[in-house]
């Protein structure tokens, strides 16, 4: 039997594993499932049809599987779901998605999702991704794993942000940012490779090289997006690392930063 303490709202029909947790005074709606060893503190709402995985960490005061923020939106049956692992700070609000995206927004596992982040409806973010305090997604954004968002960075809406990226803080961003790039503040600048976080994923000095290389291809030659895209292209066939980057460059929904 779930452990909810006696001021929780629970519906009948939310779908709670036996060792779930449950803070005073948080609401959990009928169309929610929860999944084993989460804890979810006190004064959450969780509500919509809105699915968290495994082991969760839920802090006080959050928001979660609410309404999109979008006018469009007229009440059809959308989705949050969360993987495993995660751990979201306070004061929170994740949204559902719409149909005139998949209808779904979907986190992934192992995350860390800090304490006033927003994100928006039909957004998908991968694995191992950090999100500072006040960052925010607007809709429809795609973050690869491994990227680090960081204090009040904000994401246009379709952006796609790469695996391994790093936004630092206070950056605004309206352009796609490729794999392994950093991104500055001012007017999202690029401003080289994410090496320390490569480094500290166990990149060989090899694998950062090459990964530099490309970066100077891409920010540094002078090329056409299209000749800079076939140069890595072709980097790629000896360095299994770049091919993420040509990808990216071929599936991004906006132009990329450069």
């Amino acid at each position: 039997m779930a452990n909810v303490h006696e001021t929780a709202v629970i519906d009948p029909a939310a779908k709670l594993a036996d060792d779930v947790k449950v803070g005073p005074w948080s609401v959990i709606g009928p169309n929610v499932t929860i999944g084993a060893g989460c804890e979810i503190g006190p004064h959450v709402v969780i509500t919509g049809r809105t699915t968290l995985g495994r082991d969760n960490r839920v802090l006080q005061f959050n928001s979660i599987g609410e309404a999109p923020q979008d006018k469009k939106y007229a009440g059809e049956d959308t989705e949050l779901v969360i993987g495993d692992g995660n751990l979201i700070r306070e004061f929170c609000t994740l949204n559902r998605g719409t149909v005139q995206d998949g209808g779904v927004t979907r986190i992934g596992d192992d995350n860390w999702i800090m304490a006033y982040v927003h994100v928006a409806h039909d957004c998908v973010i991968g694995d191992h991704v950090i999100m500072g305090n006040n960052a925010s997604l607007a809709g429809h954004v795609t973050v690869g794993d491994w990227a680090i968002l960081s204090g009040f960075s904000q994401v246009h809406q379709f952006c796609d942000i790469g695996e391994h990226a790093f936004i630092s803080f206070n950056s605004l961003v309206n352009r796609s940012v490729p794999p392994y790039v950093t991104v500055s503040p001012e007017k999202s600048h690029p401003r080289g490779i994410n090496s320390e976080g490569l480094r500290r994923r166990g990149f060989s000095p090899d694998q950062i090289q090459n990964v530099r290389r490309a970066y100077r291809v891409l920010y540094r030659s002078g090329h056409t997006l299209e000749r800079a895209r076939q140069e890595i292209a072709e980097m790629a066939k000896d360095a299994d690392e770049l091919q993420i980057l040509v990808d990216f460059i071929d599936t991004a929904d906006r132009s990329i930063i450069r």
